[in-house]
């Protein structure tokens, strides 16, 4: 597959597009400002005028101050977004994924991934707490870069994205609900999205086979890249579903990582996504 790095950008893209409020030709804004936020105050009762003639009205405006074109086809905008929520958000079928927060998306996906299990590795070695140590926002992330959790050559960036997308596509199918229809609706979906063939075809794939928490554990074949193949996981799903923690144990197991090392992961994934 061509371009994992960049895919994998796409899978944790979780907003980062979206325009502030009031921002015309750009992502839909989670601000009052923005479409999103217009339309939604206008059909709670919001909006200006009263009665459907009035809402009709308002939506017309609401929709004439942005430009539609850019804002559906432009960079940040709603299909470049993935529908809300990044790919990942396109995966889980309408519940929200965990929300990067800050500017963590800045330094790229593989880096944020690794910068993640590389301080909870690090303080899990030098035994401290995980209520304690853990990172309580993007920024107390160090950087990978020089260590094992981020590999200088190319191709085993390559490599390691290819891995994380993996286990971020079986932890969205952790709970059932990607049946059949539920796939064929994301393969629609993606048409809308700036994929390659390539990268189509691979997630395609990946969506068609059976969950298989050996074969995601499989490629932890360092425990750095174990560490990462979970941080990975747990930055897609909530956490809290009983069908999600029932996998993440088994991947914890799969992948022979130490409670306490998946304690600061937890910790360290919670804080990066401001639910710490």
């Amino acid at each position: 597959m061509n371009n994992a790095k960049s895919l994998l950008d796409m899978f944790l893209n979780q907003g980062s597009g979206q325009a502030s409020a009031g921002e015309p030709g750009q992502g839909a804004g989670d601000g009052q400002g923005g479409v999103a936020g217009q339309l939604s105050s206008i059909l709670s009762g919001g909006g200006a005028g009263g009665g459907a003639g009035g809402t009709v009205d308002a939506v017309r405006q609401a929709a004439g101050n942005f430009d539609l074109s850019s804002m559906l086809s432009g960079k940040g905008g709603l299909i470049t977004g993935a529908a809300a929520g990044g790919l990942a958000g396109l995966l889980l079928g309408g519940k929200k994924p965990r929300k990067i927060a800050g500017t963590a998306l800045k330094v790229g996906g593989i880096a944020l991934v690794g910068g993640l299990a590389y301080k909870a590795f690090r303080d899990y070695q030098a035994n401290k707490s995980p209520a304690a140590a853990h990172a309580t926002s993007p920024a107390q992330l160090p950087s990978p870069q020089g260590t094992p959790f981020l590999p200088d050559a190319e191709s085993e960036q390559e490599d390691l994205s290819l891995a994380l997308i993996r286990a971020m596509i079986a932890a969205a199918k952790a709970d059932g609900h990607i049946d059949d229809n539920e796939r064929a609706k994301i393969v629609e979906q993606l048409g809308a999205v700036e994929l390659d063939a390539s990268q189509s075809a691979f997630i395609q794939e990946e969506l068609a086979k059976p969950l298989d928490v050996g074969a995601v554990a499989a490629s932890g074949t360092t425990p750095e890249r174990a560490a990462e193949i979970y941080a990975a996981s747990l930055l897609v799903i909530d956490t809290a579903g009983p069908a999600e923690q029932g996998y993440l144990a088994m991947l914890a197991a799969r992948l022979k990582l130490d409670p306490q090392l998946v304690a600061h992961l937890h910790a360290n994934a919670a804080g990066v996504t401001g639910e710490a």
